[in-house]
């Protein structure tokens, strides 16, 4: 049996889906497991890129397919991409997948498993169906894609035949579960395994040691970060009202690390209100992963509220391995919310308080010891609820339930664990 991991993009590639599936990875390989990566050739933030066809990323066999890319900015060239991995994906696994496999399959390209599920099938393989963003809902979410409409019907129908193929759907959060449940999908088939983040990769590193503050200028400034995807489904309209206020602090900056869609019109937005108070920096390499997300003090992340049961914003994960606050901007009822509030480790305020982030920054910037102790409960959070090799340990017992060999190395896995 070997197990392959379905998935447009991994290592070197550092997008967050890529970070997640190579650990992943990786981790299985170290546990006994035959791994391949079903991927494609690209980088998601490079255009002139083409990775090699076929590798190997530590033990892990990676196939690289060549598909289009036309790069994300552009809505017909996102199509095509999505396209070209989609048929080649099908025929890859109709050729070289093996009765007995596991294939775990996610949700980039949107509707992945769709077209896997039929090939697998054939193949006499399972397909584990690991659901990172709920698609088309989040198109539909976004008024990308109307529920109603013919293709709107079919995607659904579609992913739902999808789902009910697989020997095992997995998603992050209680609330995609239940949504997902009410698709009609049995109890038993659907598991919660919320994501994680490598805590000996990234980890606290002091400000008096920090290279990166030094380097950008920050001092002894109070410093909110944002770091990773400028996505639809992130809202900026409150972060920005915020920093408009306290533009006027020299001891309070607000430093913007990523790209993505939002990331040009945040910029516009930031340029045309005169804000020198915020900075941008591009995404920082792995090996700088700790530094950067140790830049700020506390972190910024939000998420729209319609979007809860389709979408968990990864970076959370990366900044409790940093030590830092979150302060979440969305739903107060949302997976982050609960989180933050039944931990401590951080604060929430809802979409368009930027009177109450203004307070909840300012009250953190007088108060350093307070920040510092929610950024040391965020830390030993995820070393107990989000650690990396406890995820692994729950991924290992997963795949044991569908095959006899792995039990026996799920076992040793959760030795290791304990």
């Amino acid at each position: 049996m070997k197990i392959i991991l379905v998935n447009r993009y991994f290592l070197p590639d550092q997008s967050a889906t890529s970070r997640v599936i190579s650990s992943l990875a990786d981790a299985l390989t170290r546990n006994g497991f035959e791994i391949v990566a079903l991927t494609s050739r690209t980088l998601h933030n490079q255009k002139n890129v083409s990775l090699p066809a076929e590798e190997m990323v530590g033990d892990v066999t990676v196939k690289r397919l060549g598909t289009s890319h036309f790069g994300r900015h552009n809505i017909v060239g996102r199509a095509f991409d999505y396209l070209s991995f989609h048929v080649l994906a099908f025929f890859w696994l109709l050729r070289h997948v093996s009765r007995g496999d596991v294939c775990i399959v996610c949700t980039d390209p949107p509707l992945l498993s769709v077209t896997c599920a039929l090939p697998i099938r054939l193949r006499g393989a399972r397909m584990v169906n690991w659901i990172m963003d709920l698609f088309p809902e989040v198109a539909m979410e976004l008024g990308m894609l109307k529920a109603a409409s013919v293709g709107g019907r079919l995607a659904i129908w579609l992913r739902n035949w999808s789902l009910k193929s697989s020997a095992l759907v997995v998603c992050p959060t209680r609330t995609m579960a239940d949504y997902i449940r009410e698709l009609g999908i049995p109890r038993d088939r659907l598991v919660v395994l919320p994501h994680w983040s490598d805590e000996k990769e990234i980890y606290p590193v002091p400000r008096e040691k920090n290279g990166l503050r030094e380097q950008w200028g920050l001092a002894d400034t109070f410093v909110v970060g944002y770091s990773g995807n400028f996505g639809r489904a992130h809202e900026f309209g409150t972060l920005i009202e915020a920093a408009t206020r306290l533009k006027d602090r020299d001891d309070i900056r607000f430093l913007m690390i990523g790209a993505g869609q939002q990331h040009a019109p945040v910029q516009a937005e930031v340029s045309a209100r005169g804000l020198g108070n915020v900075i941008f920096k591009p995404l920082q390499p792995a090996e700088q992963l700790a530094e950067s997300l140790s830049a700020a003090d506390v972190h910024i992340v939000s998420l729209l509220p319609h979007l809860e049961h389709c979408i968990i914003p990864s970076k959370f994960y990366g900044i409790m391995a940093a030590g830092r606050p979150t302060l979440f901007i969305g739903d107060k009822m949302g997976e982050v919310a609960r989180v933050i509030a039944e931990t401590s480790c951080g604060q929430a305020v809802t979409i368009g308080d930027s009177e109450g982030l203004v307070s909840t920054i300012s009250a953190l910037q007088e108060a350093p010891d307070r920040c510092m102790e929610m950024g040391r409960i965020a830390r030993q959070v995820l070393e107990t609820e989000y650690a990396r090799e406890k995820a692994i340990a729950s991924w290992c017992a997963l795949i044991a339930r569908l095959d006899r060999h792995a039990a026996s190395v799920a076992r040793n896995a959760l030795q290791r664990q304990s």
